[in-house]
């Protein structure tokens, strides 16, 4: 037998998560510690400054560089709006008037005697970072954000796009076998997060987007159907951030794969309640899952454990290319370490795939299927 630490998506119904909201950039955190939280409150706040324009007020009143500061009509930290007069001559014994005006508004921020522009920086974009749960505020990073903490179902996928967003949660399928489509797809599905079976396909997909559903978690997606509904092929970047009107969460891999029977019953079990979903997923270094968190006030914690074991005849899944998505069972555990095409030697598995092919692969890439 084999011992490694081999993380696998994690299903539980019952857990303390606690989530990371956190500014871009320093701000003002505007709850505190303790404060009970709704998914949309925010909960910290700060203003991104805005794009500093240049005007060519020089060129444009046709005047030498030095001559500029004499030309303005404001003075620096004033507010102007787009279209002001900030900067005029006359020539010609008053005769003939050059003018220059602001092409956005903002704040009159510089004005140099060199090149003869002003700098008028465009007002700030504020941003503000919600609960995303229904919770308790555990920490306060100060000037930063919040850790929210909050009890209830906890569902992990292996591969998500799309953004935060939140819905009710609601069966699309009585079987995790089979495929969402286009027909179970409806009106009444406005706001939902739609779940269950081995597949959703492109139709279904851009159904799901005319009626506005909120997500889709299930168990795999035909990557073509993917890139088509995306419009683009995704890299190997962090995913989440796609401009597109719902959230999709599969949990099993790519192309047909039934979801797994524990996912199942326990979405099944939450159906009518409330989720919190988001498909931001990175498969490198810092791994992110996407998620579906569904707050509860019953049920017992499970206890996680911190270490898995690696033997014979285990289920597992392969997480990376060439084999990403790919369910197998372990069929032997070399005791060393092997090279790889990258030119690393490390400790490796060989895998039974469900077709039969054996194939070897290194032991950071697999995780355990736990039902």
């Amino acid at each position: 037998m084999g011992t490694a630490y081999t993380p696998g998506l994690k299903v539980s119904a019952f857990t303390t998560v606690r989530k990371t909201r956190r500014l871009p950039l320093k701000g003002e955190v505007v709850v505190a510690a303790g404060q009970e939280v709704e998914p949309d409150t925010v909960v910290a706040r700060t203003n991104v400054p805005g794009i500093l324009r240049t005007v060519r007020a020089a060129d444009i009143l046709g005047v030498d560089a030095d001559e500029v500061p004499a030309a303005l009509l404001v003075k620096l930290g004033d507010e102007v709006e787009a279209g002001q007069l900030i900067a005029s001559t006359r020539s010609f014994f008053g005769l003939f008037k050059s003018e220059c005006r602001s092409p956005v508004a903002g704040v009159a921020e510089l004005v140099s005697e060199t090149t003869g522009h002003v700098g008028i920086r465009e007002r700030p974009n504020p941003i503000e970072v919600t609960a995303y749960v229904r919770g308790r505020v555990a920490q306060v990073l100060e000037g930063e954000g919040v850790i929210v903490a909050t009890q209830g179902a906890f569902i992990q996928g292996i591969f998500g796009v799309g953004g935060e967003r939140r819905g009710t949660i609601r069966m699309a399928v009585s079987d995790p076998n089979q495929p969402i489509t286009e027909m179970d797809i409806r009106s009444e599905h406005a706001g939902v997060v739609l779940c269950g079976g081995c597949c959703v396909r492109g139709a279904a997909l851009r159904r799901a987007a005319e009626v506005g559903v909120a997500g889709i978690v299930v168990g795999a997606v035909v990557d073509q159907d993917l890139v088509d509904f995306l419009g683009y092929d995704i890299g190997v970047a962090i995913t989440g951030h796609e401009g597109i009107p719902l959230t999709l969460i599969i949990t099993e891999g790519f192309g047909a794969i039934r979801m797994a029977q524990r996912t199942f019953d326990l979405l099944r079990a939450l159906e009518g309640q409330q989720a919190s979903i988001n498909g931001a997923t990175q498969i490198r270094a810092g791994v992110i899952r996407p998620e579906v968190i569904v707050p509860r006030v019953d049920g017992e914690p499970e206890q996680d454990g911190e270490r898995h074991d690696l033997e014979s005849g285990v289920p597992i899944r392969i997480i990376r290319e060439p084999y990403f998505g790919r369910l197998a069972t372990v069929a032997a555990l070399p005791s060393e370490p092997q090279p790889i095409p990258t030119g690393a030697s490390v400790r490796v598995l060989e895998a039974q795939l469900a077709s039969g092919e054996r194939v070897t692969v290194p032991r950071a890439n697999v995780e355990l299927i736990e039902e």
